[in-house]
């Protein structure tokens, strides 16, 4: 059996985390922005709680590093750096090394940049400019097998926009192409809360919005950002956020037909990595959360206010390299960084608390997906299952055990 690691993060941090970063790290944070803990005030929330998290497997199979992973169903989707799509069966990741793959597909050239599921569907996002969709066929017997189903943009969509040449769009001096097309790598994918719609953002700078039914592409936004966009996430209210490099999160929103810009959140000093969105409750109310990271190497949270207004709150700050990814399941928040260290927080109200800090990559820790473990009731803790890969190569299963307040 593998051993349990017990860790806690006091306010000051360890000797460790108050060590001055080297040059080699990221930019230094936005100090103008207090931390949440300084804003804390409830001395019996912000003592140290005692969480446990175990490593229960390691996944070996794949040929490069993991750069994207998604859960669906039973079953653990992994995206490779070098075009390879595993696919995993959850209930069979519990063994030190697992080297079970139930079935690889090759798709594109370079990276798997983003994983999404719908039903039995897995939308996929390339460093090669195409969105392709695979069909899990099987997926109730012991041979579920993945099926290339498309490729976005779709043929037909591609030869109708070619006709009319106010469809094209200039994208380089002496380049034109139509504008259902990325031409560069699509960054990531995020499904509209009825899944009608599938989102997609790319380095290109641009923001589409696809039907699921026919994927067919509906709409582009043309220079979305100033610089490559690097995230997407849509909150429960159907707001639409977008993350760049040229260091803004956007917040866009569906007015009939078009999406329109609302609002652009600047407190980051550097690119944006990585988005996460959840809900935080009051006795009075229900609003959304969201979490940007960046290489600034501070997770910035925002609430919106009673106006519809999104609000900084405030830093979490611990890491000491860039932040790249970030997920988040009910009051438990989780984020990654070049550091090769995984942080859990957890946040009640405007509170939060760095419950543990988990090390065993030896490289920067690329993405991460987080679920709630149903399998051990408990009285005292609530349990998680957290999956995170690394440039090390390594895909890790951990368990993590966190106390009720």
């Amino acid at each position: 059996m593998m051993p349990f690691y017990q860790t806690s993060c006091s306010r000051n941090g360890t000797k460790a985390e108050q060590e001055k970063p080297t040059s080699l790290d990221s930019q230094p944070s936005f100090r103008s922005v207090p931390s949440i803990k300084s804003l804390c005030h409830d001395q019996s929330f912000s003592r140290n709680l005692d969480t446990q998290h175990q490593c229960i497997a390691n996944l070996k199979g794949q040929n490069s590093y993991t750069s994207s992973l998604v859960l669906g169903g039973k079953f653990l989707f992994t995206g490779s750096s070098d075009k390879e799509i595993c696919m995993w069966e959850q209930k069979a990741l519990t063994s030190t090394i697992y080297a079970g793959i139930i079935d690889t597909v090759i798709a594109g050239e370079g990276a798997v940049k983003s994983l999404v599921i719908l039903a039995d569907k897995v939308f996929s996002a390339h460093q090669d400019h195409k969105i392709r969709v695979w069909r899990i066929e099987n997926h109730d017997t012991d041979t579920p097998k993945i099926v290339h189903l498309a490729t976005l943009p779709l043929l037909s969509d591609r030869a109708f926009k070619f006709m009319v040449p106010k469809n094209h769009v200039q994208i380089r001096r002496h380049k034109k192409s139509t504008w259902v097309h990325h031409v560069d790598t699509v960054s990531a994918l995020a499904l509209s809360n009825d899944e009608s719609f599938l989102y997609s953002v790319s380095w290109d700078r641009t923001l589409k919005i696809w039907r699921t039914s026919d994927f067919k592409c509906l709409e582009s936004i043309a220079n979305a950002h100033d610089d490559a966009i690097n995230a997407l996430e849509i909150s429960q209210d159907g707001d639409v956020f977008t993350g760049s490099a040229d260091k803004k999160i956007k917040m866009w929103r569906k007015e009939e037909k078009k999406h329109l810009l609302v609002c652009t959140l600047e407190k980051h000093r550097s690119g944006v990595n990585a988005l996460a969105v959840g809900r935080s409750s009051t006795s009075t109310s229900t609003h959304s959360v969201l979490y940007s990271g960046a290489c600034d190497r501070s997770v910035l949270v925002w609430e919106k206010d009673e106006s519809g207004d999104m609000v900084l709150v405030g830093a979490l700050r611990g890491h000491k390299k860039s932040i790249l990814c970030l997920a988040v399941v009910a009051e438990l928040v989780c984020s990654g960084s070049a550091d090769k260290t995984i942080r859990v927080w957890r946040g009640v109200g405007r509170c939060y608390s760095c419950l543990s800090v988990i090390s065993g990559h030896s490289g920067p820790v690329k993405c991460l997906t987080l679920t709630s473990d149903q399998q051990i009731p408990s009285d005292t803790t609530s349990s998680y299952v957290l999956y995170t890969a690394s440039l090390d190569g390594e895909t890790k299963v951990w368990k993590i055990f966190v106390p009720f307040l």
